[in-house]
């Protein structure tokens, strides 16, 4: 088995709606993210995938949270954008773009702080 990863951060303010503690006001993240890819197979030139296509996807995914209050995001209008969410629906995207592929999406790990992170996986 290959396992590919690529990271990658961005910025974004949030609050967590239901929450008693602090992080119920609005507040931001400088969030890092490893998203990892596995491949049983590599192509005629020896790779899984280029890590050009691994970070142009993750950059698109990023760049629509990035510098945004993600409370108001379709993604999370019936959901607190908590990193365990965040993390999720980056696997949901990486997975639906390689759903007809040999490329299976294997985690995403979303690093709110130096000392606190989640890791969102199928296994």
């Amino acid at each position: 088995m290959y396992r590919l990863s690529v990271s990658d951060s961005f910025s974004a303010a949030h609050k967590l709606c239901g929450y008693e503690g602090a992080c119920r006001n609005l507040h931001g993240h400088n969030w890092k993210v490893k998203v990892c890819l596995a491949s049983q197979e590599l192509d005629g030139i020896g790779m899984a995938l280029d890590f050009g296509v691994i970070k142009e996807l993750l950059t698109k995914i990023l760049d629509e949270l990035d510098h945004a209050y993600l409370n108001d995001l379709p993604a999370f209008k019936d959901q607190n954008p908590t990193s365990e969410n965040l993390a999720r629906y980056i696997f949901e995207r990486f997975e639906k773009e390689f759903a007809d592929t040999k490329i299976k999406t294997e985690s995403v790990e979303i690093q709110e702080s130096e000392r606190s992170s989640v890791v969102y996986s199928h296994a």
